[in-house]
């Protein structure tokens, strides 16, 4: 669809784009301080404790009902893409407990008479789009007037209770998978500048739309202890989010990481967002980095992930299967990148090599 002459840029609108509109996670923290305790039903198997990616809320002995959402604004001025991306990225929280989807419902604010209703109603037609892809209905939703455009979905998915994969399972051992190549947030920095080019756009819009369903197989195997998905905090901070909550230390091995094609070259010419800055001054004292890490590479550990890839923790001998279950969804990019580690007193959680 091409822009009527009279509407600006999507992205023009928006202070920040995808999930690098998201609270820094130091803010974020001191936020949820002050919620005071609340009596919690035992039914409730996930909640905030420990910044997982869904609520996961038992049902019976054979299901459990996941809830989550996820909204943003624009990361690129196409609005049938906008839209796609925004709708992947909510349902991948799904995939990541391990569930399956059920319905979704919408979540829209638009600036209305700044955009026309058919860009609007092209952004819609994006998310309902995925959701036909996953299989599932957009029951309903809400809208509003607002001055920033805006969309996302509230998920909700169903998950066998023996299923539900946790951020904060991994064990001593195991072996970290990473699903997505790294860089989205480079690649949406070059594209606001006007400094992405096709063969880029077309790599970013292929990442981000690919949804994370190898969740539901990999929820089914014993050998996978953990699971998350890196998205707004970068692979750094999603990382950590599992050492703190299995009390260990996540090492990586940084030359096996994948990247996106050409985001290093991006990053190293200024492409980087505001939100990798305010990753690492929130968490960068947690991570240990070589003597002569480039300061390239900390923009990328720290890169917000729109839409982003799984993070598995499983056990070494589960690693074959893990990455052929990827490789058969269509994951290529999928690298083991790393380990869990016992944590010495006052040890880093997240050390890179």
């Amino acid at each position: 669809m091409t822009r009527q002459a009279s509407e600006p840029r999507l992205t023009s609108l928006s202070h920040g784009g995808g999930c690098g509109c998201k609270i820094a996670p130091g803010v974020l923290s001191d936020m949820l301080k002050g919620m005071g305790a609340m009596p919690l039903p035992k039914e409730l198997l996930v909640g905030i404790e420990t910044a997982d990616d869904a609520a996961v809320y038992q049902l019976n002995d054979a299901q459990a009902l996941i809830a989550t959402t996820d909204f943003f604004m624009p990361i690129v001025d196409d609005p049938f893409d906008f839209g796609r991306i925004a709708a992947c990225n909510a349902l991948s929280d799904v995939y990541a407990m391990g569930g399956t989807p059920i319905m979704a419902l919408a979540l829209v604010g638009m600036p209305i008479g700044v955009l026309s209703l058919e860009t609007i109603g092209k952004i819609l037609e994006g998310g309902a789009s995925v959701c036909r892809a996953a299989g599932i209905p957009i029951a309903g939703g809400h809208s509003i007037d607002s001055v920033e455009p805006i969309y996302g979905l509230v998920a909700l998915g169903l998950v066998h209770p023996s299923r539900v994969k946790r951020n904060a399972a991994a064990q001593v051992g195991d072996r970290l998978i990473l699903g997505k190549a790294l860089g989205v947030g480079i690649l949406s920095a070059a594209l606001k500048k006007e400094r992405l080019d096709a063969a880029g756009y077309a790599q970013m819009i292929g990442t981000t739309t690919q949804l994370n369903t190898p969740g539901i197989e990999l929820a089914a195997l014993a050998g996978v202890h953990a699971m998350t998905d890196v998205t707004g905090f970068g692979l750094a901070g999603h990382a950590l989010e599992i050492a703190r909550g299995a009390h260990c230390t996540v090492q990586l091995d940084w030359t096996r990481v994948p990247l996106l094609t050409g985001v290093r070259e991006l990053a190293l010419q200024g492409h980087v967002t505001g939100a990798s800055a305010r990753n690492w001054a929130a968490y960068g004292t947690e991570v240990v980095l070589p003597a002569d890490f480039a300061s390239v590479d900390q923009a990328l550990l720290s890169d917000p992930q729109t839409s982003g890839g799984l993070l598995v923790s499983c056990a070494a001998d589960a690693v074959a299967t893990v990455l052929e279950i990827f490789r058969r969804h269509g994951f290529a990019s999928a690298a083991e990148i790393g380990e869990i580690a016992p944590t010495a007193s006052g040890a880093p959680a997240l050390q890179v090599r």
